[in-house]
């Protein structure tokens, strides 16, 4: 059974029981647009006690809001009571939510009109709000008066960029007004909430959106402004290292802390950002591998434009890492911290002379160090 015919099985289940089903937001979203759906949300006039009921496998993940996680098929469904929100007090989370009687008043709610429509099992579509004139106007435009919407909650104007870098939809003119209006808002936000964002505009089909969080001051939250950025590389970003590889091309500044990234992504990226600017040739390929290892290699590979580079040069089994000298410190003439001096230049010296990787050669090179140099 796909996740289709399992989320059908719930809304005929909520029908047959005598309530309303509606499978809502972006799972109607991407459907009208052809793309592929990742996660089925409901609607439904049932309150959260009657889904419990009514279901035999389910998790009341969250009854405070309503909603209640349905187990279907091997799947996980997240099924909530037509609802109304209040007071926003935080900028983030509404003071109070209410079960309402109507799926009009649920939709009402909602953040942006391509995210207010709803569909039945038998295919009927409800839109109130003109969001399907603005998917094929492919325009991102708030539900209701824009100020209003982010105000409620600042989240929303980083989903505004984001969508309109993963689906290549134009920001409408009021909604774009608003968020240069409301933009300080993000001061509530977590750099958590921040981040993840961020980085799935920064992997979405057309990352260079994210200037726009800079421009419109969204990102002053976490101390970043726009600095004097060098070019945005057009290329598709294929990892978290990458895309903030990229992002510190335009924010030079950018601190990984800022935005609670791990360690070894935070590395990689300051230091592959760090590193663009030069043409990219195999033979700088490999001293960056050399230097800085495979990980910064590939992402380096990736701003460019260029990861046929990297596949190349691991095909080609050449000598870029101390790992691939034909020797190791054990075989050296010297001990201590002189071994990895040593090392360091024999392997220096193999990148310039591939051909010396070899195990008397390299013995060799090293006495004769050892003895001028060390």
């Amino acid at each position: 059974m796909t996740a289709k015919e399992a989320a059908d099985s719930v809304l005929r289940q909520l029908e047959a029981a005598g309530y309303e089903g509606w499978a809502v937001g972006g799972c109607v979203r991407d459907t009208l647009l052809g793309r592929t759906v990742h996660d089925w949300d409901m609607t439904t006039s049932a309150t959260p006690q009657q889904v419990l009921a009514l279901f035999s496998h389910c998790v009341p993940t969250g009854l405070q809001h309503g909603t209640v996680t349905v187990l279907e098929s091997g799947y996980a469904f997240e099924v909530t009571t037509y609802r109304a929100e209040t007071g926003y007090s935080d900028g983030r989370h509404p003071d109070a939510v209410s079960f309402v009687g109507t799926l009009a008043e649920d939709l009402a709610r909602r953040d942006f009109t391509v995210n207010a429509m709803a569909l039945d099992v038998r295919g009927r579509l409800v839109d109130l709000h003109g969001g399907r004139e603005d998917l094929k106007d492919r325009l991102l435009r708030c539900v209701g008066e824009p100020e209003r919407r982010f105000r409620e909650d600042a989240l929303r104007m980083l989903r505004a960029v984001r969508f309109s870098a993963q689906l290549g939809f134009t920001i409408e003119a009021e909604t774009r007004r608003a968020m240069a209006a409301c933009a300080g808002g993000c001061a509530v936000l977590s750099a958590e909430r921040i981040r993840d964002e961020v980085e799935k505009t920064l992997r979405s089909p057309e990352p260079c959106r994210t200037l726009e969080l800079l421009d419109y001051g969204m990102l002053r939250a976490v101390g970043l402004e726009p600095g004097t950025a060098r070019p945005w590389p057009s290329v598709t970003i294929d990892s978290p290292a990458t895309a903030w590889a990229a992002f510190g091309l335009a924010v030079p500044d950018f601190d990984p802390t800022t935005m609670r990234l791990d360690k070894k992504t935070g590395r990689l990226a300051v230091e592959t950002a760090s590193l663009y600017g030069p043409e990219l040739t195999m033979d700088r390929l490999k001293r960056v591998v050399a230097n800085h290892g495979w990980d910064v290699g590939r992402c380096l590979c990736t701003l460019y434009g260029q990861a046929a580079l990297a596949e190349e040069l691991e095909r080609s089994g050449d000598c870029v890492t101390l790992a691939q000298l034909a020797i190791t410190g054990r075989d050296l003439p010297v001990t201590g911290p002189a071994v990895g001096r040593l090392l360091r230049q024999l392997l220096n010296h193999v990148l310039e002379v591939p051909a010396d990787n070899e195990r008397t050669r390299l013995l060799e090179l090293a006495a004769i160090w050892k003895e001028n140099t060390l």
